[in-house]
């Protein structure tokens, strides 16, 4: 009987050693949409300022035809509405947002206020936590929904122009 017992306890005691990692693995929770969004925000300003530096300065005029943005205005316009979420969320007003601001002439320009656009909305997301996230939730996934929307006319310029976006390049061998 001992015996037994002594098997039961050891079996128990190995059971308990070897779930415990799955145990806790399981209990991780997913991340809220602070994160989530954070994520998607960061990942999409990766993309859309790795096209604005990219992008030769002497075609930010281009455009396929007269009925459409250029590269420049559509950062401009991509990056104006970035601050739309952002605004909201830090309790200022997004009545004063530009649609096409007009301000910014040069590559540099543009490309500073795209930067600066996205790491707004970063620190609003970060300021705000799953409360603000959700507080603006249509806000933020309207404005993402958007900006890669827009993202998709500059890959189209790119492909219009024979040059394969940064994004879709080779990884570089090491």
């Amino acid at each position: 009987m001992k015996k037994a017992a002594l098997c039961v306890t050891a079996f128990a005691f190995l059971g308990l050693v070897f779930a415990a990692p799955f145990a806790s693995a399981q209990q991780k929770q997913a991340p809220g949409p602070e994160k989530v969004l954070l994520s998607n925000w960061n990942q999409l300003g990766e993309q859309v300022i790795a096209a604005a530096e990219d992008w030769p300065e002497n075609k930010y005029d281009y455009r396929p035809n007269d009925q459409v943005r250029t590269f420049g205005q559509i950062l401009l316009h991509l990056a104006s509405w970035n601050f739309y979420p952002a605004d909201l969320a830090t309790g200022k007003s997004p009545k004063g947002i530009e649609n096409d601001p007009k301000e910014y002439k040069t590559k540099a320009e543009i490309v500073a206020f795209v930067k600066k656009s996205f790491a707004d909305g970063a620190a609003a997301l970060e300021e705000g936590g799953d409360a603000g996230a959700l507080k603006n939730l249509d806000a933020w996934v309207g404005t993402i929904g958007h900006s890669s929307l827009h993202f998709g006319n500059l890959i189209v310029y790119y492909r219009n122009n024979g040059v394969v976006p940064p994004e879709s390049r080779p990884a570089p061998k090491k």
